[in-house]
Parts: C-alpha cells; structure tokens; sequence
C-alpha cells in the first residue's frame, strides 16, 4: 500500500490548538480521577507505585500540556513522524523535570501526541474514526519503523511474549480505545466516574498490557484479563455494590504487584477521542 501523500489544511489558530490540548490534559487527569482502577495510581492511593503518587501525575499532566499544543500544529503543517517524534522527546523531558526523573506519562505522551497532531491534519473534523484513521494512514509506516527503546517495558514484551504494545496500538489507529474503550464509556452517557469505570475494565479484559506482562508474566497478564471479566459478566457498574468488587480487584493487583500502565494509556485516549468529538 502506497503512502498517502501530506494533506495540507488551513492553518489552525493558536487558540484551537491550545484547546485541543487543554482537552489531552484534561483525559489524563480523568484517568487520574478514575477510582477503582486496578493497580494504577489515583486520588485514593498509589496502587502498585511506590514512586509516584496523584501529585507527581497532575505535575506531568501541566508539564507536557504545551507539547501537545505544538503538535496539533505540527499536524497542521504536515509533519512526518520525524518531526512528531522530536516534540514527543521534549514533552518527555518537560515530564521528567517536572516528577524528579520519574515516567509518568510516556505512553500517554506518545499516544495523545499522535491523536493532537491528527486533530491538527484533519482540522475541525474531530470524529473519532477518521481522527484514528489519520493517525494510521499518515504515520502508520513511521511508527513501525521507526526506533525501538532497547530497554523499554514494551520492547522486553515485545522480545518475550510478541506482545505489539502502544506501537502496535498507534501503528493500527488505536483499535481498541475505537472498537472497545469508546463503546463502553457511551454505554452508561453522563456517569462520570462509572462510566470511566466500565471503560477501563472493558480494555482490561482484552488489551494485551506489556506493563501486566513486564511486572507479572503471562500469569499475571492471564489473571488481569480473567478478573476484568469476572467483573463485566457480574453486570460491571450496573451490579450492586460495584465499587466494592472493582475495589477488592485493586487490591488483589497491588497484592501482585500488577499495574496495567498500557490500558490507563488508552483509558486516556478513549477520553480524549469522547472529548473532541464532543468539542467538534
């Protein structure tokens, strides 16, 4: 398949592009906020972390915040994953500054980059689909070919268990958060927290998380996948008592030592992707 060729649009206002960041921002501190979430830190506790906590994630959530305006506009101009790239790398060390050197939002970085700067090359034309189908049709190529982190979780998963991660994702128009995050979250329209709720579990039980099989092993990817489940097939946040059942997983996780980093990515995408098709 032939490469699509750059597709110049007007160019967007500086106002458009900071509130296309605003709105990345604003998922990650929705995802932040989103309680229980097995293993992953929020305003409760830090789940599985013993080096972050709620506040070393709202510091990166304002740090990179500007990054994502950039790349809007980098979007907008035509860049090519080379150019994407080397913003990514400057929001990544605006993050690593702002936490004392600790990676809080490198997948998020990568992933809501992405989508910024396919909401700059498609204009005011939010939809979610086409806003994926961008990602995959214009940067698809570069994302696959391009450098692989030798000491990265994902690669170690990639090297062990053939596991894609976030490259595979982003490479493939963020199918999951598409098919699977954003159906999930509309079930339940104007919930809130629950909604978020139903969302991260339905991408827990399908999602292939290398940060699961970095910490645990196929087991533990196997135990994450199976517990989600259990929980949807009990009715999800429709059952009675629901923050107690996802509550009681969060704390069979932290007793595994189980974070699911790659599914609170793309809990983040998914908002992301309701939240500019909301603004469109």
């Amino acid at each position: 398949m032939t490469a699509l060729a750059p597709r110049f649009v007007a160019p967007l206002s500086e106002a458009v592009a900071h509130q296309v960041a605003r709105l990345a921002a604003g998922a990650l501190r929705a995802e932040l906020d989103t309680w229980p979430k097995p293993g992953l830190v929020s305003h409760v506790d830090c789940g599985s972390h013993t080096d972050m906590d709620a506040g070393t994630f709202l510091a990166s959530a304002t740090a990179i915040e500007p990054f994502f305006a950039a790349l809007v506009i980098a979007g907008a101009t035509g860049a090519g994953m080379d150019g994407l790239r080397a913003i990514g790398l400057q929001a990544e060390g605006a993050m690593l500054t702002a936490t004392g050197g600790v990676n809080t939002h490198r997948g998020a970085i990568f992933g809501l980059g992405l989508l910024c700067a396919a909401a700059g090359a498609n204009g005011r034309a939010w939809n979610a689909g086409a806003l994926c189908a961008t990602v995959r049709q214009r940067w698809g190529q570069g994302i696959i070919r391009g450098p692989i982190p030798l000491r990265s979780h994902g690669t170690a998963a990639l090297l062990q268990y053939g596991a894609g991660g976030a490259r595979a994702q982003a490479a493939a128009g963020f199918p999951h958060a598409l098919e699977i995050g954003l159906p999930a979250l509309r079930l339940m329209p104007g919930t809130g927290n629950a909604g978020r709720v139903q969302c991260f579990f339905a991408l827990l039980a399908t999602v292939e998380d290398t940060n699961l099989l970095h910490r645990g092993g196929a087991e533990g990817l196997r135990f994450a996948q199976q517990a989600a489940a259990g929980f949807l097939a009990a009715g999800g946040v429709a059952q009675p008592n629901w923050r107690d059942a996802a509550e009681a997983i969060h704390h069979a996780f932290v007793a595994r030592n189980l974070s699911p980093g790659g599914c609170a990515d793309l809990l983040a995408i998914t908002l992301f992707l309701d939240a500019l098709e909301r603004h469109t």
